[in-house]
């Protein structure tokens, strides 16, 4: 596969209910193509989730690290990784 790796596709094939009403993916291929088209980004940590929103305008003064974590953009990963997704 390309710039995802197979868990950040598990975890957005099981989870993507939590940012899209609808099914946008079935399998890792179509997955991946929708992470690719909507520029899905790969943080090593929470400091980058919160540069990364930061970057992008989106106001994150006064959230906790917790509703950081548990925004529907942000998907976590195993070793303290996050993938987050566009919606």
């Amino acid at each position: 596969m390309g710039t995802y790796d197979d868990e950040c596709l598990e975890v957005f094939l099981k989870k993507q209910s939590q940012l899209f009403r609808e099914t946008v993916a079935s399998n890792f291929e179509e997955a991946e193509a929708f992470l690719e088209d909507c520029m899905a980004v790969v943080c090593r940590n929470l400091e980058e989730v919160k540069e990364l929103f930061e970057e992008t305008g989106m106001d994150i003064a006064g959230m906790s690290d917790s509703e950081i974590e548990e925004s529907s953009e942000v998907f976590a990963l195993s070793g303290g990784r996050y993938l987050v997704v566009e919606g």
